[in-house]
């Protein structure tokens, strides 16, 4: 890598915090105006070999526009117009964000898909889109779902024909790149699909950028730093990442593929200060030989969508170093280089989505952290009010279990092509979130489950999260990671909740009986509801995940809807 640093100077980064025409849809244009390291490496991809080699690829900002112009000059002569969505079926990594900035250049709307969705889902999620075209990495399976007769884009074309377009070739509009309005719609971006078939939920122009600007100075951002993007980069997580960073001039590392075994490589020959991602990999990076050589430098996980567990966490913090400086969510003063060096990293877990437009509570865990199961911390800056409601719409008191519920500038517009949809997350004026929740007097907030995952027992509601917070926290000796689900028990009883395992390597072979008990007992230590059953996903298909890694909790129930049931009804 260069020995040169790309980090935009201070007076740049306050520039951005201030200016108000800078939105999601012309972020490399001021990257490109007002960062003078131009030439200078920022965003990297990578290549392994089979001998395990990792051979790093520098991207500066110039180049960045290159390939933005040279993509945009395919798309416009293939008919791409403003407003027009169009579909990238393509792998994670850079390439979705290319492509993105080439579409928004041309004042069109990416829809941007991960490439693991299934065809048929992905099929019926763009009909529901629009979309004028179809770009993906292979073309054939998702072209050949559409049946003769049937309604079909006007062009499905394969990724690689775009990157060998004649960079001179073709033309661009007079005005170019396009001048967004505030509103104006620049993404649309899926939903997990956790909870049914995903929803397309709009990204604008400002309305993405709102709440992020206070990171333009207070994200680290020293010469040393540099950032390992895990993120899917079809997701709003991704964008939102990739949008900070090149703003900052911050050297990022983004990664298609999240597994460790992947990971852990890159990450040896990045060296990066900060990892961000799903929990997905924070999971496989906690579990087994810690990877102190890998983590060597880093100061600052970052986590977003679904909280991550304790269990984990306490890990992952155990690993790296910090600056004694580095003490608060997204700070690193100024003039920082020189502090004392502490042992351990710190966590920064955000709860958010793309709705959410970006994570709207966060909580930093240190190895000094007492631990705090299922705190998501205080809402951040841009949230004008969060609030825990009843079904009315009205305020809980502390303490009471309720709709956790915001009311922010950052949050979507809404879903595309699909106002109902969009009307029943609003409530008195409030956006929910879709989780349960409770607050404390303080202010700080607890996720205790998704709507649509409580548990309803005959004695009342039993949320899954606190129990997989100590399943996985208390068990760690047999409990890698699970999930917990409500299937119907007995006649009367309401659902029961039981757990889906994934076992620690050391623990393979363990009677299932005996998880049970085990985790009984931390249930019982920790005042929580017991479990009905312990299942051991032994597969990989055993413990189903979405798009982005998160687990399929509706398979789940569906897989084991008559687990308590099927023995008495062949009695």
């Amino acid at each position: 890598m260069s020995d040169l640093s790309p980090i935009a100077p201070l007076p740049v980064r306050q520039k951005f915090l201030v200016d108000p025409d800078l939105g999601a849809g012309n972020f490399l244009e001021y990257a490109l105006k007002y960062n003078p390291n131009t030439d200078v490496p920022l965003v990297y991809s990578h290549r392994t070999d089979e001998r395990g080699q990792v051979a790093l690829r520098g991207y500066s900002l110039n180049e960045l526009a290159a390939i933005r112009d040279q993509y945009a000059r395919w798309y416009w002569a293939n008919g791409v117009r403003p407003g027009e969505p169009v579909a990238l079926y393509i792998a994670e990594g850079l390439q979705p964000i290319l492509h993105f900035l080439a579409l928004t250049a041309l004042g069109a709307v990416p829809a941007l898909v991960n490439d693991a969705m299934p065809i048929a889902t992905a099929k019926r999620y763009l009909d529901h889109v629009g979309v004028v075209g179809l770009v993906a990495d292979d073309p054939r399976l998702i072209s050949a779902a559409y049946k003769p007769g049937q309604p079909r884009p006007r062009f499905i074309v394969p990724s690689a024909e775009i990157r060998a377009h004649d960079p001179e070739s073709g033309t661009l509009p007079d005005v170019y790149p396009f001048r967004h309005t505030a509103e104006d719609v620049v993404g649309l971006i899926h939903s997990s699909g956790t909870t049914g078939t995903p929803k397309s939920t709009m990204v604008a122009h400002r309305q993405f950028w709102v709440g992020k600007e206070t990171r333009m100075v207070r994200f680290p951002a020293e010469p040393y730093d540099r950032l390992l993007s895990l993120m899917p980069h079809t997701h709003a997580g991704g964008l939102s990442y990739l949008l900070t960073t090149i703003l900052l001039g911050l050297p990022t590392l983004t990664m298609g593929d999240w597994r460790r075994t992947a990971v852990e490589p890159v990450m040896k020959a990045f060296q990066p200060t900060m990892v961000a991602s799903f929990a997905r990999t924070f999971v496989e990076l906690a579990t087994g030989e810690a990877p102190v050589e890998a983590a060597a430098k880093v100061h600052t996980w970052f986590n977003t969508g679904d909280s991550a567990h304790f269990g984990h966490i306490r890990r992952l913090v155990r690993l790296g170093e910090r600056p004694s400086g580095l003490i608060q969510p997204w700070l690193l003063p100024e003039g920082a280089a020189g502090q004392a060096v502490l042992p351990g990293s710190r966590f920064v877990d955000g709860l958010g989505s793309s709705e959410m437009g970006m994570a709207l509570f966060g909580q930093v865990t240190t190895p000094e952290t007492p631990r705090d199961d299922r705190c998501v911390g205080l809402p951040v800056e841009v949230v004008e009010h969060a609030a825990v409601l009843d079904d009315d719409g009205n305020e809980v008191p502390d303490g009471t279990v309720g709709y956790l519920a915001v009311k922010t500038p950052s949050r979507t517009p809404g879903y595309w092509n699909d106002p109902e949809l969009t009307s029943s997350f609003e409530l008195a004026g409030y956006w929910l979130t879709g989780d349960i929740a409770r607050r404390t007097e303080d202010g700080r907030f607890y996720h205790l489950d998704r709507t649509v995952d409580v548990i309803n027992t005959a004695a009342g509601p039993v949320y899954s999260l606190p129990l997989e917070e100590v399943l996985i926290a208390d068990c760690e000796d047999l409990v890698m990671d699970c999930s917990v689900i409500g299937v119907p028990g007995a006649l009367g009883d309401g659902q029961q909740p039981i757990a889906v395992v994934r076992l620690q390597q050391g623990a393979l072979g363990t009677d299932p009986a005996k998880i049970l008990d085990a985790a009984n007992k931390a249930m019982a230590a920790a005042g929580l509801a017991e479990l009905a059953a312990v299942f051991v996903a032994e597969q990989e298909g055993d413990f189903p995940t979405g798009p982005t890694g998160k687990v399929l909790k509706r398979e789940l129930r569906t897989r084991y809807a008559t687990a308590l049931t099927a023995d008495a009804a062949q009695q």
